[in-house]
């Protein structure tokens, strides 16, 4: 077995595959009902259904992280720099949206964070804020550049090529997005979640299926052919 195919690097794979896919699965689910059970269209989604996805973001992130390190130990040699690269735009993604999403859950239900006007050019998830425009540069920039660089790492067929294709559509996806920025509509900038809250989490979950059958292979005997 080679150093790069180590059952410790495959089992962080299935690891972190699995709860990519599970935990954006829980966060559609959970965004989901607070859209219908919104008290009308232009209120804010209500607690407790915003500070569970608040919460499911904090976890979430970190496991594209690993994901994106497990990708690293799969890679061949060639695909070891992309590979790097890979895991450096998806932390400064998960660094950036986790410092959002942690801000927005402790500070602005403080008295002192949310009076007069601007809380809401802070934390709001309106544009134009703080807040929106650095979850922006985390998804719509640093997200389908970490994706891009993941896809041109891996190699082989079959299943890594679905998981190479889905990740070149994620990041389409997310880069398209950021169009919302200077059209000033969001529901432009909204096509970015088909990217990496639903192809990136399928193509997670395949890679996870990828590391387990390479896991079961590692694992199984020599056979002597002599």
């Amino acid at each position: 077995m080679s150093p790069s195919h180590e059952p410790a690097s495959l089992r962080m794979g299935v690891m972190a595959g699995r709860a990519v896919a599970v935990l954006s699965l829980a966060y559609a689910a959970i965004l989901a009902i607070g859209l219908l059970t919104l008290p009308a269209p232009d209120q804010p989604i209500q607690n407790p259904w915003f500070t569970l996805l608040e919460v499911l973001i904090l976890a979430i992130a970190p496991a594209m992280v690993a994901l994106m390190a497990a990708f690293h130990a799969w890679a061949p040699a060639e695909g070891k720099a992309m590979a790097v690269l890979g895991i450096a735009f998806m932390g400064m993604c998960a660094v950036l949206t986790c410092s959002v999403h942690f801000a927005v859950l402790t500070l602005s239900p403080q008295p002192a964070f949310s009076t007069g006007d601007w809380p809401s050019l802070v934390f709001a998830f309106r544009w134009p804020s703080v807040a929106y425009a650095l979850d922006i540069l985390a998804w719509d920039v640093f997200f389908p550049l970490a994706a891009v660089c993941a896809a041109f790492s891996l190699r082989g067929a079959g299943l890594s090529a679905l998981v190479r294709g889905l990740l070149f559509a994620s990041a389409g996806f997310a880069f398209a997005g950021l169009a919302g920025v200077p059209l000033a509509n969001m529901s432009v900038r909204n096509v970015g979640i088909i990217g990496y809250a639903v192809l990136f989490p399928f193509a997670a979950a395949l890679s996870a299926v990828i590391f387990r059958r390479a896991m079961a292979t590692a694992s199984a005997p020599e056979v002597d052919r002599r």
